[in-house]
């Protein structure tokens, strides 16, 4: 590796064979892509939810059991916790140390939010099936 490459490599990244770009681009990437898809589900879910407003538990769990419904809101929720982890995980790796700590509170984060997200997905296939 030339010394131009490692220039813009912090040292703890040239130990760990990581750059500047390797990880953290797909990353960023993935909170961007999470973004945009979950704004039109955000935005249906908003009208739906506002359409109901006052209507009886019945009325709503019959919504939540139609199957296009029952989709788009699996849909939101993975995507959500999944997008929910992942910028958690930002905030701990930037304000958290030591390394150790980093990775116990991102277990602890990804895992509540498996939890809840199958806890959430569980919920409307059970209306739904």
């Amino acid at each position: 590796m030339s010394e131009h490459q490692t220039h813009f490599q912090s040292p703890l990244g040239r130990v760990r064979g990581h750059g500047s770009a390797k990880s953290g681009t797909h990353h960023w990437w993935m909170q961007r892509v999470t973004s945009l898809a979950m704004l039109p589900l955000m935005i249906w879910f908003a009208f739906s939810i506002a359409s109901k407003a006052g209507a009886p538990w019945e009325v709503v769990a019959e919504w939540i059991g139609r199957p296009f419904n029952a989709v788009l809101l699996v849909a939101m929720i993975a995507l959500g916790f999944y997008h929910t982890a992942s910028g958690l995980q930002v905030v701990v790796e930037d304000y958290i140390r030591p390394e150790r700590s980093v990775m116990l509170a991102n277990l602890a984060i990804r895992s509540v939010c498996v939890l809840l997200g199958l806890l959430a997905a569980l919920s409307v296939l059970r209306l739904a099936i």
